[in-house]
C-alpha cells in the first residue's frame, strides 16, 4: 500500500472524521505531501505551503512567521513543531507527523485516523487538526517526553497506570478482535520470505528458523489462550517516548496511537514493562514483581490501590507476564521486516537476535 492508497484510507475516514470536543469539530484536510528524505531545512518552504494550505488563516502571512524545529525523529514517523507568528503577533505552535517511508507495511494507518479522534475526545494525547498526504498536523502539547528511568519513578509509575486503565475504557468503533495474534500472523508471513541484497544481511538472516519461531508463536498462543485475558482497546507502544509531562500542570500525556488496536490487556502492560530496558535494552531493567504489583494496584484501584486483593495482584502478574513474552516475539519479527524496507541505518537484523534471545531467557524463567 502507497502514499496514493494512505490518502484514499484518510480521505474516506476524514468522510466521518469528527469528534466531540467542545462542540462538533471537522478535520481539515490538504492533498499535499512533504518529501521526508529532504533535511529540515530543505523541507522549511514545503511544511510552509502545506500549513498556509490546511489554515487559511495563515494563507497570507510572510515565510518569515514561521519556523519550523524538530521534536523528535523516530522509526516511523518525525515530529516537527510549527511555530507561527500571527498578524497580531501573537505566537501559535502546531506539531506536524510526517510518516516514516514504508511504515504501511507494519502500520494501519486508517485504523489510527479512526482511533485518533475518539482517544482525542476522551483527552488523550494531542487534537487531531487536519490529515495530509503523508501525515498529519496535531495540536502541540507543552511538555517534556518521559525518559526510561522517569516511568519506574514510583509516583510517574502510578500516574502512568492511572491513565492506561482509562485509555482502555475508551470506546472505538469497529472490530474488537484482538489483533495480536493476527498482526503476529502477518508479521511472520512478511518476515520468513525477506531476501537481502546485502551478503552479510543475507547470511545473518539465513541463520534464523522460521519453523522454530512458528512453533514458539503456536506454543505461546496456547499458553495464553488459557488466561482470561480482558480485550481492550491497547496502545501497544507505551515507551517512554510516548508519554508526554507538563510538570509545571503536573499532567501526563499518553501520545501516537499508531500501533493502538484491540488486544489483549497483558500484552499493553507487559510490554510497557519491557520497555523500562530503554533504548539500550537493559533487560536486567525489567519492573520487580513488587515494582508491578505497586503498578497493578493503581491500575486496578486509583481510587484505593491498597484495597486490591493479593488474589487480583497474582492473577494479573501472570497474565502480563505472559504476554510479555508476545511483546518479544511482536517486536522481533517487526524487526526484520524493518531490516529490509526501511532506510535509517539501524542494525534491526541485530535486534531481532536481541528480542528474540530476551524472548528465550525469559521464556525459560516465566512458564
Amino acid at each position: 500500500m502507497g502514499a496514493a492508497k494512505i490518502w484514499d484510507d484518510a480521505m474516506e475516514a476524514k468522510e466521518e472524521a469528527r469528534f466531540q470536543s467542545n462542540g462538533s469539530l471537522e478535520i481539515l484536510s490538504s492533498s499535499l505531501s512533504v518529501d521526508t528524505a529532504l533535511s529540515i531545512a530543505a523541507m522549511k518552504p514545503r511544511i510552509i505551503e502545506l500549513c498556509k494550505d490546511i489554515f487559511k488563516k495563515w494563507s497570507n502571512l510572510d515565510a518569515s512567521c514561521f519556523s519550523v524545529e524538530t521534536v523528535s525523529g523516530g522509526i516511523t514517523n518525525l515530529l516537527l513543531k510549527v511555530t507561527v507568528r500571527e498578524e497580531n503577533g501573537i505566537e501559535e505552535s502546531v506539531t506536524v507527523r510526517l510518516y516514516g517511508p514504508n511504515t504501511d507495511y507494519v502500520i494501519n494507518r486508517e485504523r489510527e485516523l479512526v482511533a485518533i479522534r475518539y482517544l482525542s475526545a476522551a483527552g488523550f494525547g494531542a487534537k487531531l487538526l487536519a490529515i495530509f498526504g503523508n501525515g498529519m498536523v496535531q495540536s502541540f502539547i507543552n511538555a517534556r517526553t518521559l525518559t526510561p528511568p522517569d516511568m519506574r519513578d514510583p509516583k510517574l509509575a502510578a500516574e502512568i497506570a492511572k491513565q492506561l486503565r482509562k485509555f482502555h475504557k475508551v470506546e472505538i468503533p469497529g472490530s474488537r478482535e484482538p489483533q495480536l495474534w493476527i498482526d503476529l500472523s502477518k508479521f511472520f508471513e512478511k518476515a520468513s520470505k525477506l531476501t537481502f541484497d546485502d551478503d552479510q544481511k543475507q547470511k545473518k538472516y539465513a541463520t534464523i528458523s522460521f519453523k522454530e519461531i512458528q512453533s514458539e508463536i503456536s506454543e505461546l498462543k496456547t499458553v495464553a489462550d488459557r488466561i482470561d485475558a480482558p480485550v481492550v482497546f491497547s496502545h501497544n507502544d507505551l515507551l517512554s517516548g510516548n508519554i508526554m509531562l507538563n510538570e509545571e500542570e503536573g499532567k501526563l500525556y499518553i501520545i501516537d496511537f499508531e500501533y493502538g488496536s484491540y488486544n489483549y490487556r497483558g500484552f499493553d502492560l507487559g510490554n510497557h514493562f519491557n520497555e523500562y530496558a530503554g533504548y539500550d535494552c537493559d533487560y536486567s531493567l525489567y519492573p520487580s514483581k513488587e515494582e508491578q504489583y505497586h503498578f497493578f494496584r493503581h491500575y486496578l484501584r486509583p481510587d484505593a490501590p491498597h484495597e486490591v486483593s493479593s488474589g487480583d495482584l497474582d492473577a494479573l502478574y501472570v497474565e502480563t507476564n505472559t504476554f510479555m513474552l508476545a511483546s518479544h516475539l511482536y517486536w522481533a519479527l517487526w524487526a526484520l521486516i524493518q531490516a529490509k524496507m526501511s532506510p535509517i541505518d539501524f542494525d534491526y537484523l541485530g535486534y531481532f537476535f536481541l528480542r528474540y534471545n530476551e524472548y528465550k531467557r525469559q521464556k525459560e524463567e516465566a512458564l
